[in-house]
């Protein structure tokens, strides 16, 4: 702004200026003719003007060489003023990254480094605070390149060299980060960090080899053991954890396959054959939802890649499949669930897990439907693929429906021995036993003719119907009829009043018969909502529309 001002000035100081007038011939088709020279205005005057017209000229010609002076004036100290603006920006950036840094608030701070990069992309040091909060989040490639980016603008910076280095060291570039670190001893060469880490080098190599030679002779364990020790150094190495994931799987686990195989797809975000694996052993193990998850990871990074949306269309259906029979559990819609374990095994005819999961869903449904031939058939299958302690104690309740207790009683226990804190056997095994010893008495569903999932609905009318047919006074010419009846209607009014009670039912369904002497809780049925006893708890009838 200075030197604008200053020209300006030396412009108008009227001894600078010289004005000279010329006079011409006269006037044709052209008007006045303006001449500007260095440190003059010349007007040509032309016959017919007068003095006023000239001076009009000269005032015209003046603002005409000044205002270009003008203009860098303006545009100096317009310039001066946002600069000054814009570096109180970048200086409140730089202290809000700070701040936010110090609260180990990463992502606010690497938000504010990123504009102060913006306003003054020359500043080493503000790319070095943007790579370490970068390190601090896990993103390796960026970290790298502003290191990068810091020792270009400022070679001689040692923290920045050593950042790197370490860098390259988790990232297993072990030639790459011994570089940084000898560059550093050579100007420095009792630099703590420096040596420290340099000396991780050859530790880390000599295990990545040896791990190398036991993997070539089929030494998975060792193998395995002498890579981790590599991993431990360089935990930013994608390329070394899907090597001991594939080690893993050569030794038969798949768990820690998948772990490993997680870990480098997090390592390497646009990893879409990492995520492919991670998906086809997410689906092996049976996990479809899981395995469909990853499988759309594979796709938004490449929408056309054509192994991962075939498998998608796949698994989606799988998944489908799966959760509408879990959902039709949920809902009691038994019938529906078994419709949709069937499409999962029609979908899925190879793989071992996905198989166990349609025929488990078969077992819990079948049983829930009380179709026990159906259900110990499935949950038999289903137990070959996969010995569950829950399979077995789906098949011992199919068993229960089935009355065959002592069938029931050593699923039950074979669940036990999976899993032997598992609770839902253990009562299984007791309620076996009571229902046993209940069966030797009456059976409140049997005398209703009702399955024992029938709604209160079901039961009430169940009732009607049996109490109709059995009501003795059908049977006032049979004596030998009418005692049976009698009794039979007894039984009856025993049933309903079980059935139709929560807490009743609730107690004969684990093997309790809350009107039994022997229970301590005997009632005996109520008989006081019959009208028209004449007599005889018999003596009435019902009336029917």
């Amino acid at each position: 702004m200075t030197r604008g001002l200053r020209m300006f000035e030396s412009l108008s100081n009227e001894e600078d200026v010289n004005i000279k007038i010329e006079v011409c011939g006269p006037m044709s088709v052209n008007h006045d003719k303006l001449h500007v020279q260095p440190r003059y205005i010349v007007i040509k005057r032309c016959s017919g003007l007068n003095k006023n017209t000239y001076m009009d000229v000269l005032q015209k010609n003046f603002w005409f060489k000044v205002s270009p002076y003008l203009l860098l004036l303006i545009l100096e100290f317009l310039f001066e003023v946002t600069e000054t603006a814009t570096q109180n920006e970048i200086n409140n950036h730089l202290e809000l990254g700070k701040q936010f840094l110090a609260r180990g608030q990463l992502s606010d701070a690497l938000t504010h480094y990123h504009a102060a990069i913006e306003g003054a992309p020359g500043n080493y040091l503000t790319y070095f605070q943007r790579g370490t909060v970068y390190l601090a989040l896990g993103k390796a490639k960026n970290a790298l390149s502003d290191f990068d980016q810091v020792l270009e603008l400022k070679p001689d910076f040692r923290a920045a060299r050593v950042s790197r280095g370490n860098l390259h060291l988790k990232l297993a570039n072990y030639d790459l980060a011994q570089l940084d670190f000898y560059n550093v001893l050579q100007s420095d060469p009792y630099n703590t960090e420096a040596n420290e880490l340099i000396h991780r080098i050859q530790p880390a190599t000599e295990h990545k080899d040896m791990a190398d030679v036991y993997y070539s002779r089929g030494d998975f364990v060792n193998a395995i053991n002498l890579l981790s020790e590599t991993i431990n150094i360089s935990p930013w190495a994608a390329h070394l954890f899907e090597l001991r994931a594939q080690m893993h799987l050569e030794n038969e686990d798949l768990l820690s396959a998948i772990a490993d195989i997680r870990a480098a797809t997090k390592l390497q975000s646009d990893n879409t054959d990492g995520f492919l694996t991670l998906s086809t052993l997410l689906y092996q193990l049976g996990h479809a939802a899981d395995s469909l998850k990853s499988i759309r990871e594979c796709l938004k990074l490449d929408p056309e890649h054509k192994n991962c949306f075939a498998f998608y269309k796949k698994i989606k259906k799988v998944d489908k499949h799966i959760s509408d029979a879990e959902n039709y559990i949920e809902q009691n819609n038994f019938k529906d669930c078994i419709i949709s374990a069937e499409k999962i095994l029609s979908v899925e005819k190879e793989v071992k897990m996905i198989i166990y999961e349609g025929k488990r869903l078969l077992c819990k449904c079948y049983a829930k439907e009380e179709e026990y031939t159906e259900a110990i058939a499935a949950c038999s299958e289903a137990l070959e693929l996969n010995p569950d302690a829950s399979v077995y104690c789906d098949k011992a309740d199919a068993y229960l429906q089935a009355e065959m207790y002592d069938d029931a009683i050593r699923e039950f226990k074979s669940a036990l021995e999976r899993d032997q804190n598992f609770e839902r056997a253990k009562e299984g095994i007791e309620k076996a036993k009571k229902l046993q010893h209940q069966a030797e008495r009456r059976d409140y569903y049997k005398i209703l003719e009702v399955k024992r999932s029938a709604t209160k609905k079901d039961i009430v009318k169940a009732y009607r119907k049996m109490a109709q047919k059995w009501h003795p006074d059908n049977y006032q010419n049979d004596e030998k009829m009418k005692k049976i009846a009698e009794k039979k209607f007894i039984d009856i009014a025993a049933a309903k009043e079980v059935l139709t009670d929560e807490e009743k039912r609730r107690q004969f369904d684990n093997g309790e018969d809350p009107l039994d002497p022997e229970s301590g809780r005997m009632n005996m049925p109520n008989f006081h909502h019959f009208q028209g006893f004449h007599g005889s708890p018999f003596q009435f009838r019902f009336h029917f529309n």
